[in-house]
């Protein structure tokens, strides 16, 4: 149960986040020979880097772009992906995905009227529900984001809903267009018949986390102009920043512009 009631007005484009969280984990290291026992190679270790994934990176997205986050998640249910990484061409060698089940987040006094946006990170791993989902959108009068890996997308009305084209291929209903924001990677992102081309960058190190960054920057900028086709342009360019670095990343505005 989350209580509010102690949160008070900071700054201009306040968010409250709600979403799965997880620890994302890079071990970088060596692969110099093959096993005797069988043909695959033997990782060696050399360090370690600790960042935080799902919807703590788009937390640390929305707090480069100069927005003050209140972050609802269950502590108990973090999960980890732990991505083993060859130090000298930093290709990932494995992913090793340990998930954990998180505990619905319910709320046990009202929101407070403080927020600028509220964004929502569903990796789908029970921390957001649809019943939450609903509440907020009867209970608030601010711009809700979402990023979800939910099917029955209709029954987010209300909310702008951001997926991918994999996403959109697996929903069995979906919000009116002017609410669905669709992006295709190298190929850029629609939004109510529009189509806007990704910025173009020289090499992809890595998209992870590119989806954790195009919806901070898409809510960012949506708050900023009020205009969806300024903000898609906006978080396209966040993305194309991202996916230039070997794990999660948060550009900075300075970055973008």
């Amino acid at each position: 149960m989350q209580d509010l009631k102690n949160i008070q007005l900071q700054t201009k484009y306040k968010i409250l986040l709600i979403g799965d969280d997880c620890n994302d984990v890079y071990t970088y290291g060596y692969v110099k020979r093959i096993s005797p026992e069988a043909p695959v190679p033997i990782f060696e270790p050399h360090y370690t880097i600790y960042k935080d994934g799902m919807a703590g990176n788009v937390r640390e997205n929305l707090q480069a772009l100069g927005c003050d986050v209140d972050f609802l998640r269950d502590k108990d249910g973090v999960s980890e992906k732990n991505r083993l990484i060859d130090e000298r061409t930093k290709q990932q060698l494995l992913r090793i995905d340990k998930d954990a089940k998180s505990n619905p987040i319910t709320f046990e006094t009202a929101i407070p009227p403080v927020y600028d946006a509220i964004v929502i990170s569903d990796y789908n791993k029970g921390t957001v529900t649809y019943e939450l989902i609903e509440e907020l959108v009867r209970e608030v009068n601010v711009p809700i984001f979402v990023d979800t890996k939910k099917t029955d997308l209709a029954r987010l009305k209300g909310c702008y809903v951001k997926i991918n084209a994999l996403e959109k291929s697996r929903a069995t209903s979906l919000p009116d267009p002017e609410y669905l924001i669709i992006t295709h990677g190298s190929d850029g992102a629609e939004w109510s018949d529009w189509v806007f081309p990704a910025e173009l960058v020289g090499d992809v190190t890595d998209v992870c986390g590119a989806g954790d960054t195009f919806l901070a920057a898409l809510a960012y900028k949506f708050l900023e102009t009020n205009k969806m086709n300024e903000a898609v342009i906006f978080a396209n360019k966040a993305a194309a920043i991202t996916v230039q670095h070997i794990g999660v990343y948060a550009p900075r505005m300075e970055e973008i512009k």
